[in-house]
Order: C-alpha cells, then structure tokens, then sequence
C-alpha cells in the first residue's frame, strides 16, 4: 500500500499522485505543469509511472493544472476508466477540446518560426502538439460520472467517495479507501483537491471530513488570509466607480471555470449598486461562455442564495444583465478595442500567458485611464505575476509597451481557502491523521506547516517530487 507525489509537489501545479494496493496502480490527478516556458515544456516529458500499468484514475476536478494531461495519459496506452463528478465530465470535454487546439495551433506556430530561422533544414524533427483534438474526444470516451456523497466502488479493494469541495462546478474532495485483500487491512486517504474559499458567490462551502488516516492537502495561499466578503465587494464597487470618473476602460484577466461565473454572478447581485448601467460588459472568451452554459445545467450544485435567485427570476437569471454582450467571434472582440472608454471586458486567460485578454491589455495597457483587476492567482513566471509584481513595461508579440494603466488585485475574490480555511478544514479531523502539503510554493507550505504542527498534533509532511510513503 503506496503514495507517490509526482506532481504538485513543492509547485502549485501538476497535481499528479500514484496509488498503489494488491498490486493495483490508481492515479489521482493528471494535471498540466503551468507557468514558465521552460515549466511547460516539462509537460512533454515521459510519465513517471507506464500510463499503461494503470488500474483506475480519479479526478478531483477540471481545472487544467489537475486534469490538463489526462487526454496525453490516453494517447500514451492507458485504456481505464476515469472517475470524477458528474459536472466536471461536461467541463473537461470543452477544456480538453479547448486546450489540444492551443496545442495544435502552437505546434504549427513553432514549426513555421523555426523553418523562417532554418532551422528545418539541421533538425528534421517535426513539432508536434502536446496532444490534438482526436485526443481530447477519444479522452472523453473514458470518463464515469459520480454524484456528490456516492461511494464507488473503483477496484477490488479500492472505493472513494467524492464531497463538494466548493471549489469550482464540480470540484470534490476525495475519500479513497485502499484494503490490503491479503492482510484485510484498510487505509484511508483524503485529497482535498483545491479547497473552495467559504462564502463564494454560487457554490457551497467545502464539506467537512472527520475521519483519515493520511490527508493530502493544497496549500496554494497557505502564508495569508483573504479580506471578508464585504470589504472585497466594496473595493471592487470602488474600484469600478473610480474608474468611471477616470473615463477608461476596465480589464478583468479571468479564469473561464469558475471566477468568470462568479465575477458575473457578482455584477449581476450589485448592479444597480456600481452604476453598472453605465458601462459595456463584454464576456469575451469562448470557453467563459460555454462554462457559464454548462453552471446553468446544474443548479442543484448551487448554494441556497444562488439556487432562490433561479427559482425566482426567468430565464438565464444567475448572469443575465441587459448591457452583458457574449463575444464569441474573433472579429467581435477585435472590435472591443476601439472601444476606449466605458468597457468592462471580462476575457481569459486568468494569468495573462494567453487568450484575448492579451490583446485588450496591448491596447488598454500603456493608458493612464486603464484599470486592470486582478481577481485570482498569479503564477511565477506569467505575465500576470509580472505585472502585478510591479513592472513597468510588459512584452507582448515582440512588442515593449510601457505599464501605465491602474492595477489591482482582489485577493478576496480568490476560489482556494485561505490560511485559516486551510487550517479549520483539517481540524475537523478527529482521527489525528498524517498530513502531507501539495500545491504551493514552498516558502508558502512552510509557513502552513509550522501553523499546523504548532495548533495540532499532527505529523505534517512537504514531499519531494518523487516522494514514495
């Protein structure tokens, strides 16, 4: 009976741990290393593990850093099931879509740099995506629905259970019993997956777990707290009014799973409230759209206020505002940008590394009206991180363009549990389990563990990329 860290692991991304009983491998998580250039391409590396010696895998949700590389696992010889939560089926099957063609199309924008730099000529190697469309699709065929509470059964010997870990539509927080058949021992483990931030707009609070003998825990904002709610709304609130007076345009990097819905659950709740009548809002992502399509299918996974404004309003009423334009064709969106003052363009990626959000920031960026709202998580290595890091200029296609536009970042308005969160979850624990910290920079995990190790009993752990337990 085994655990093995192979991603995640003194990184915020990656999520990748390997079981193994009765001589059974199961995997749990798949997810894309994020970040650098140099981080990404570590994403084309051979497993640590053979795809095709695995028994089971189990998801605990879609965003890309846990399920990212589960269609490359397919490609490369695993042929078993993949369970996860009914929700989070719809949602991979447009992230993966969404994510092999960037691969596709980023494989032929490097082939076609390094034949005008000749390159082709002394390495004949032709670029290939990560993994393409017809791998995304054939990923999808794999995929078992489970609803939240529901024990299943996924080897002899092997049963999990899955919780709402109030994180984004979908995400769940993972009870794995493993018995030795042989010894007719059982261990439990719990994965936390990413753990949601209680009060969010839509989804309920992450569920409490009481019993465990080993927990595997994120721990991304393990060093701080987020503001309360009702300060965070307020900056927002405020932060829109000044730009308003300043005349310019308002930028919103975001997420497509999860912030967007919510940043637009929020508007909708404080409209008349921020004088939002008197702007433009621009949903300008694909993939945001089709998430927001794919929150109003499950409205029995909303929390009690989300699920009243349903039950009383008509049609789309969770996001629905009159001045709320959906911008799904390209030239739609390049039409956003003669737009200079009075927008609020919501547009992915939430970090900045790509998607239309980059060109609304290479046309918005250099004006001192420009504000730019950072409502989630800054990677190293991104150009979000960079800007809110405090740089002056920003490259973008080759281009210098100095940062003169308002920045600010809603920590509030984050979807991981804070520091206290982190640690309320685990004492809810009454069975004193071993406690292993993923998904965080180290400086950050240890900040968590003394905290932990100081207000419980608890053996805390920070593995090693290739740790084995």
């Amino acid at each position: 009976m085994q655990i093995q860290f192979f991603g995640a692991a003194q990184e915020v991304t990656g999520s990748c741990f390997l079981l193994t009983v009765n001589h059974q491998q199961i995997l749990v998580d798949c997810g894309l290393i994020q970040g650098s250039y140099k981080d990404e391409a570590r994403n084309f590396d051979p497993f640590p593990f053979d795809p095709k010696a695995l028994d089971a895998v189990i998801l605990t949700h879609a965003h890309l850093d846990h399920s990212g590389r589960i269609p490359l696992l397919i490609k490369r010889g695993y042929t078993g099931k993949i369970y996860t939560q009914h929700a989070t089926v719809d949602i991979c099957e447009v992230m993966f879509k969404d994510a092999a063609y960037i691969n596709e199309r980023d494989a032929e924008y490097q082939q076609k740099r390094r034949r005008k730099k000749k390159q082709h000529s002394e390495n004949n190697t032709q670029m290939t995506p990560l993994y393409t469309t017809a791998d995304a699709e054939a990923a999808m065929d794999t995929f078992s629905g489970v609803s939240y509470n529901d024990t299943v059964e996924v080897l002899p010997g092997v049963k999990a259970c899955f919780r709402d870990a109030g994180h984004i539509l979908g995400s769940a927080i993972v009870e794995v019993w493993l018995t030795d058949l042989e010894r007719n021992d059982t261990r439990k483990i719990v994965f936390s997956g990413d753990l949601g931030h209680a009060g969010a707009p839509i989804l309920r609070d992450p569920t409490f777990v009481e019993e465990a003998d080993w927990v595997v825990m994120e721990s991304t904002y393990g060093d701080r707290n987020h503001r309360d709610w009702e300060p965070t709304w307020q900056e927002l609130g405020q932060v829109i009014t000044d730009a308003r007076k300043e005349k310019g345009n308002i930028l919103i990097p975001s997420f497509a799973l999860g912030r967007t819905q919510e940043l637009l659950y929020t508007l909708k709740q404080h409209y008349e409230e921020w004088g939002l009548d008197q702007w433009q809002i621009f949903l300008d992502s694909p993939m945001a759209i089709r998430m927001t399509d794919i929150y109003s299918k499950h409205p029995r996974l909303f929390d009690k206020e989300a699920t009243k404004t349903v039950e009383t309003g008509n049609g789309d009423s969770l996001f629905d505002m009159p001045n709320l334009t959906f911008t799904q064709d390209t030239q739609d969106s390049i039409a956003i940008n003669q737009i200079k003052s009075g927008a609020i363009i919501i547009a992915a990626s939430g970090m900045c590394n790509g998607g239309r959000i980059k060109h609304h920031l290479k046309n918005n960026i250099h004006r001192d009206g420009c504000h730019v709202i950072f409502v989630g998580f800054q990677a190293r290595g991104t150009k979000g991180r960079t800007l809110v890091d405090g740089a002056k200029e920003i490259r973008l296609w080759g281009e210098t363009l100095p940062v003169k536009a308002k920045l600010h970042t809603i920590g509030g308005l984050s979807a991981h549990a804070d520091q206290d969160r982190l640690v309320g979850w685990f004492k809810h624990f009454n069975t004193n389990p071993n406690l292993f910290l993923v998904h965080g920079e180290p400086e950050t995990q240890e900040t968590l563990a003394a905290r932990i190790r100081q207000e419980t009993p608890a053996s805390v752990e920070i593995p090693k990329p290739g740790h084995r337990l």
